[in-house]
């Protein structure tokens, strides 16, 4: 077996679809996000503005939450020594997950190395609590909850995204006794639509399941405290587990779930992603609960985080570009071929100083390939000019060079 050949094999079927993905190496200047440094690999290095960051309120440079670390790091060093079982819990730990079961109004919380590690978990741990649980998925649920129902080795069903139709024809065809649970997510990362949490919780009332609900794309940017879209529309108590992320708008690093006190305490036991994992450090604890705490009383960032996103928007449209627009603050550009996309991130990198990042198949279905850009408070208006001048120049470029190919 030469495995060397398949290997490359592996790696040249990538470049010749045009989605081999490659690293761009930079360093965010303290105080100065979105604004970094990108580090080419020739060695020369060229300041860049990122717009295709999850840090979207810009918190991970906030004073409030680098003084936390600070403190924490002074007081305890770097890591947290083990797991949460082995002398990994701390006070920081228990501050965190005391922060998040307040804002999401839940008895308890539970903090996991990341949103994926906490997806992947949970959703493979609750068929071991629920004998003959079926799980109903929303068909774009993102890879982590796909991993995790398939971990679970029970019974799946995937529904047409946000097609409720479907899912309650999904529901009827489950026997009535025995356990359900619908998973599914707020805000939906690539085309920056809403599932129908309400209607969808309707559902779950009428044929006894639990619900399941990713808030990942949504936590610390909706709602009055950032709770998310369940706190923004007052639903969050019909929500049996949610789960979240630290590494986003809060600007750090873990992720987790919250739920009952009974819920917490049974994935908590049982669940290998969490009882065989190192826990977070306490300076990344410290930093989260820090961040958390702020942005509840922050409304004013919030909504310049919307604003960012309205504006970017509407001078999108105003130049006839093809962006989707479900009323979030994600904004794709809609590119549809894998090399054009790559192409064009690269001459906005290379020619303009903007990085964002092209998103190709798998993460989105062939044909939809596109540049997903995440506008944040800390855009400035001169920021927004370059990239709208830029993306202005390339997409000419683009329709020129489809014109001389047709003629």
């Amino acid at each position: 077996m030469d495995y060397s050949a398949s290997i490359d094999a592996a790696l040249e079927r990538l470049h010749q679809e045009g989605r081999y993905r490659t690293f761009i190496d930079i360093a965010r200047e303290k105080g100065n996000y979105p604004h970094a440094v990108w580090h080419r690999p020739d060695g020369t290095t060229k300041p860049v503005t990122v717009w295709c960051g999850n840090d979207y309120l810009g918190m991970g440079q906030h004073p409030e939450v680098l003084a936390a670390m600070h403190e924490a790091l002074d007081a305890t060093g770097a890591g947290s020594g083990g797991t949460r079982n082995i002398s990994g819990t701390t006070v920081w730990h228990k501050k965190l997950e005391a922060e998040l079961a307040d804002l999401h109004r839940k008895e308890a919380a539970l903090v996991f190395t990341s949103a994926y590690i906490a997806n992947d978990a949970t959703l493979s741990t609750l068929p071991k609590l629920f004998p003959g649980l079926h799980i109903i998925s929303d068909e774009l649920n993102h890879a982590s909850m796909i991993e995790g129902i398939r971990h679970g080795n029970c019974p799946k069903h995937i529904f047409r995204h946000n097609d409720l139709g479907h899912l309650r024809e999904i529901l009827e065809s489950v026997p009535q006794d025995v356990p359900k649970l619908i998973a599914f997510e707020s805000v939906y990362s690539m085309d920056g639509d809403f599932g129908p949490i309400d209607a969808i919780c309707d559902l779950a009332d009428e044929f006894g399941a639990l619900t399941y609900i990713d808030e990942v794309h949504a936590v610390g940017m909706y709602g009055p405290r950032g709770g998310g879209v369940t706190e923004a529309q007052g639903n969050v108590h019909r929500i049996d587990i949610v789960n979240g992320t630290l590494g986003k708008a809060f600007g750090v690093h873990g992720g987790y779930i919250a739920a009952s006190a009974k819920m917490c305490d049974a994935i908590r036991s049982y669940a290998p992603g969490f009882i065989f994992t190192t826990s977070l450090p306490p300076v990344v604890a410290a930093g989260a609960a820090a961040s958390i705490a702020h942005l509840k009383t922050d409304a004013a960032r919030r909504e310049r985080h919307q604003a960012a996103a309205r504006v970017l928007k509407a001078r999108l449209k105003g130049m006839g570009l093809p962006i989707i627009d479900h009323g979030s603050h994600i904004v794709p550009l809609i590119v549809g071929d894998p090399v054009k996309c790559k192409m064009i991130s690269d001459r906005l990198l290379e020619d303009h100083g903007i990085y964002v990042q092209p998103i190709n198949f798998p993460t989105v279905p062939r044909g939809t390939e596109r540049l997903r850009f995440t506008p944040s408070p800390v855009h400035g208006p001169a920021d927004m000019d370059r990239l709208i001048r830029a993306l202005d120049d390339l997409w000419s470029q683009c329709a020129l060079a489809r014109q001389q190919l047709s003629a």
